[in-house]
């Protein structure tokens, strides 16, 4: 009886395709990453803006 043969070449696939996925996951977790920097940088630059715009309107006008 003939016993079909096993593709050898299956597990490199294998191999090659979970480094693919590993790039691709590295990719996508770089990205939330530069998300999360962008959004926190807006909002404390924008904090520091009030900050800075709340104690410029409190100092005393210098007088001409």
């Amino acid at each position: 009886m003939h016993q079909p043969r096993r593709n050898t070449v299956q597990p490199m696939l294998i191999l090659r395709n979970s480094k693919g996925q590993t790039l691709v996951e590295y990719g996508l977790l770089l990205i939330l990453i530069a998300v999360v920097v962008i959004a926190a940088v807006t909002f404390v630059g924008q904090k520091t803006n009030t900050m800075y715009s709340t104690i410029s309107t409190s100092l005393p006008q210098p007088s001409n």
